[in-house]
């Protein structure tokens, strides 16, 4: 591997504004680093997760991108897709600061996933003019049930709350997957969610694990603090080098499944929005679209916001 200067840039998302929602590093021109150096990389970053963009394997994509953990790679995630899309549109559209003003455009990515259609839409800032923009994109995969039981009493042992307070009306326990695991852990409140505090030995000893990702905990009950959310929610992934994430759209793709499942959705278009991050400081809001037909989902979107803070050259 030679060396030499990449760019690089650090985006907030899930958030229009600085300092919130999800901080992402997203590596350009990483054609030629291996894996180890790729890990190596995130590891050096150490944020909850880094993009690397590389060449498409098909001339008509956009993109190949490649999502790391401080520890492990992963298939599939939501800020990293986000925050791709809306860094790759801006440096093929040019900064809004210059005067291009607004504009939208379309891409194709690819990931371990899937190939992902995402549109970008690319506006001046409204407070302070910087390049910002808002991202939706087609999941690759719908979310489907892992064939697995946890139980409510574990579960509860290893958030340190009352088992009592685990789920609400029709909404139980269940592990559910987009392309990355999860247990979906219902809470009867605001007040519980935020008292949930993730024992990492606990949750190693009770978490399945799908297609070689052990699952992590999404907690989630109804509405949030931002009057606009439907669902408040945490995720805590101990066992994966991130003890808590302020924004998890893979987790939010795999509670499509358990929304449509529970709530039992009329066939048509349905759309919700999870706050997340509150907990911590760094509020987000995560968009979610569902078509549904027969009961079924056969069509699921994510979207939001995303903001660059920092830019810079790694030289590896």
């Amino acid at each position: 591997m030679q060396s030499q200067a990449r760019p690089y840039a650090i985006f907030d998302v899930f958030s229009d504004r600085a300092l919130a929602g999800n901080p992402l590093a997203v590596v350009f021109e990483a054609d030629g680093l291996d894996d180890a150096a790729l890990q190596g990389i995130a590891a050096e970053f150490n944020l909850s997760e880094t993009v690397f963009v590389l060449s498409p394997q098909n001339a008509h994509h956009t993109a190949h991108l490649r999502i790391f953990t401080p520890v492990q790679e992963l298939p599939f995630a939501g800020h990293p897709t986000v925050g791709a899309a809306v860094a790759l549109a801006h440096r093929r559209k040019g900064s809004t600061e210059n005067g291009a003003g607004h504009c939208d455009t379309v891409l194709m990515l690819e990931e371990r996933a899937g190939n992902i259609r995402a549109v970008v839409s690319m506006r001046n800032h409204a407070v302070d003019d910087r390049p910002a923009g808002f991202a939706e994109f087609d999941l690759p995969r719908l979310p489907r049930q892992v064939d697995c039981i946890v139980k409510r009493d574990q579960v509860a042992d290893a958030l340190g709350i009352n088992p009592g307070s685990v789920g609400f009306e029709n909404h139980v326990v269940s592990v559910w997957s987009a392309g990355v695991p999860y247990v979906l852990i219902p809470v009867r409140d605001r007040t519980i969610a935020e008292n949930c505090q993730c024992d990492p030995a606990r949750w190693e000893a009770l978490a399945p694990i799908d297609e070689g990702i052990l699952a992590s905990a999404f907690v989630y009950c109804r509405g949030g603090i931002d009057h606009s959310a439907d669902f408040h929610a945490r995720m805590f992934a101990p066992c994966s080098g991130t003890p808590e994430d302020p924004a998890t759209g893979s987790a939010v793709a795999a509670l499509a499944g358990a929304v449509n499942a529970f709530d039992d959705l009329l066939d048509g278009h349905h759309s919700r929005i999870v706050e997340q991050g509150i907990e911590m400081g760094r509020p987000s809001k995560i968009h979610l679209h569902m078509d549904v037909t027969a009961g079924r989902i056969t069509r699921a979107r994510l979207g939001g916001a995303a903001v660059r803070v920092a830019e810079g050259l790694l030289y590896v």
